[in-house]
């Protein structure tokens, strides 16, 4: 727990130094009873603490003022937080809950995308020159330097750097006209591999 998260020692206001001040004084109990209530979960008890402290700066209730204990409201309010939350993830379906076959289900689709996207740069692909599709291959698919791929090749790394740079963007070209859109870290990519 962070007190500089929470306000500075030179707040200016005097909410900000009555927030700060109700921190140093009920958060590490709060950050206590609802760890406890979390099974030791610390990241949702941070959670927790810092939206119970948002709820005391929205409503103004950041003092003892006008007969209200602010600590008894704090941990009512931390306590609901919990409750709710505990609440929303038992209404989801058990499927959605579960991990095994929700994790099997994501390894398909990252399969079905690795493949669909295979499929579009090979149409991609094909819509090249053979010396641009060649020299892509020799260099980006084979990751290969462009003096490695020169000397395969035969001919002057010059030409595959240039070939290179022509490939890059008749296949940027391409790929947009199959609505996919490439940014221009491929060149980027061209300079560092030469």
């Amino acid at each position: 727990m962070n007190v500089t998260a929470i306000g500075s020692a030179s707040a200016v206001s005097p909410e900000e130094r009555a927030l700060r001040d109700l921190y140093l004084e009920h958060g590490p109990a709060l950050y206590s009873y609802v760890l406890r209530m979390l099974d030791g979960d610390t990241h949702r008890a941070e959670d927790v603490l810092q939206e119970t402290l948002l709820r005391c700066w929205n409503s103004r209730n950041l003092t003892d003022d006008e007969g209200m204990a602010v600590r008894p409201w704090m941990f009512r309010v931390a306590r609901n937080l919990v409750i709710d939350a505990h609440r929303t993830r038992m209404a989801r379906p058990l499927e959605i809950s579960g991990t095994s076959w929700l994790g099997d289900m994501c390894a398909e689709v990252d399969d079905i995308e690795q493949m669909l996207s295979s499929l579009v740069l090979h149409k991609a692909l094909q819509k090249l020159t053979p010396a641009h599709r060649e020299v892509l291959l020799a260099t980006f698919f084979a990751d290969r330097t462009t003096q490695q791929a020169a000397d395969e090749l035969g001919i002057p790394r010059g030409t595959v750097k240039s070939r290179v740079y022509y490939a890059l963007r008749s296949l940027r070209l391409a790929l947009r006209e199959q609505g996919i859109v490439v940014q221009e870290v491929w060149e980027e990519e061209t300079d560092v591999a030469c």
